[in-house]
């Protein structure tokens, strides 16, 4: 079970109780909440005039500000409770760090180009949009997937810095390399754009940078005055269910401010969903069975899985509003990244669990629920 649930677990049920009995609603049914939090986004999007523009009025980094909050909410929880002074465990594991590398930045690119092509042919401005998606890394919503599936806390925040950097030095020559030069070398049709350097760095500093310092500064001053066992043991259950709740709260917002568009065109978005679930279904596979034959561990695999498979969609979404416009058939690709993310990577965490319990006897990473129902 992890730390995330473990926060928010029912404190009256017996303690020889089924697992499930001792989650909070919460918890125990967070895919609904999840799915219903993306139905209710596409109700208001759709049927609440002017709702769309209200929210993108103000932005941060061309992402509305609304959906900002929601993401600084639920990610700060999250950075808050890791171990900052055990970072160095992870930072000497070069097998995890070259994987990672390999998989976000050759592998990952690679194979979104490839189906965006295969099952895209004849829409270029959603195959340029996806190749855009595929691009973006992620920095944000993959640290929730990682705890819920009960990762390495720690090995998940170096990952994604590594990936922030990446992304801030590599982003636009592999959208340049992507959308010209490999096209043009394989006979196919290219795509001129010109990717907002500044873009890049506001959403790297903007949802990663601001809550990594407020839980970096909160865990250092929280440990120094109280100490680990009061803030880990008092403080953080205080503050866990804020992640879920700003994880819900950014669904709504993201699907209300494109409800319009993604209800108004289901056929296309059926199209861009194809090669999507492809993308994270092999991703995630894939980085599972790499991290399973490299020994790495349970909770560095799910690490290694989740930030492989999961995509900087807010990244992906102000680049082609800004590059393409925000009615254009690359933007629609970029909103349509998350419709089938979340509900995709919330099963992938139960697919990851049930794993830790057959594919990791003995190992002391795997969720002790996990470990005591072999």
């Amino acid at each position: 079970m992890s730390d995330a649930v473990r926060e928010t677990a029912r404190t009256d049920a017996p303690a020889d109780a089924p697992v499930l009995q001792k989650l909070s609603p919460l918890d125990r049914f967070l895919p609904v909440w999840i799915v219903a939090a993306m139905a209710l986004g596409l109700a208001l999007g759709r049927w609440v005039p002017g709702l769309d523009d209200a929210l993108s009025a103000v932005e941060v980094g061309n992402v509305s500000l609304p959906i900002a909050v929601g993401l600084l909410l639920m990610m700060y929880p999250v950075l808050a409770k890791v171990r900052y002074s055990e970072l160095d465990r992870v930072t000497g594991d070069r097998k995890l760090l070259g994987a990672s590398l390999v998989l976000n930045w050759l592998i990952g690119p690679a194979l979104m180009f490839a189906l965006a092509w295969l099952l895209l042919p004849d829409l270029p401005e959603y195959r340029t949009g996806l190749i855009i998606v595929g691009l973006a890394r992620c920095i944000a919503m993959v640290l929730i997937w990682n705890d819920l599936s009960c990762g390495d806390r720690e090995a998940g925040a170096v990952l994604v810095a590594i990936n922030s950097v990446f992304q801030i030095l590599a982003f636009a020559l592999l959208g340049w390399f992507y959308l010209q030069v490999l096209p043009g070398w394989l006979g196919l049709a290219t795509t001129s754009a010109e990717f907002s350097f500044w873009a890049i760095v506001v959403s790297v500093l903007v949802f990663l940078g601001v809550p990594l310092v407020a839980g970096f500064l909160t865990r250092t001053v929280g440990e120094r005055r109280r100490g680990r066992a009061w803030y880990e043991g008092t403080f953080l259950p205080r503050i866990g269910p804020v992640a879920l709740y700003g994880l819900l709260f950014t669904i709504v917002m993201l699907f209300a401010l494109q409800g319009d568009a993604i209800t108004s065109r289901p056929w296309d978005v059926a199209r861009i969903a194809l090669p999507l679930l492809a993308y994270f279904f092999l991703m995630f596979a894939g980085s599972f069975l790499l991290g399973m034959r490299l020994r790495l561990g349970y909770a560095k695999t799910a690490t290694l899985a989740f930030t492989a498979a999961g995509n900087n969609f807010e990244l992906a979404i102000a680049v082609a509003i800004g590059t393409f416009g925000v009615t254009s058939g690359q933007a629609l690709a970029g909103v349509v990244g998350p419709l089938i993310e979340v509900p995709v990577l919330v099963a992938l965490v139960y697919v990851s669990l049930r794993a830790a319990r057959r594919w990791f006897p003995g190992d002391p990473t795997v969720p002790a629920p996990a470990r005591s129902t072999r």
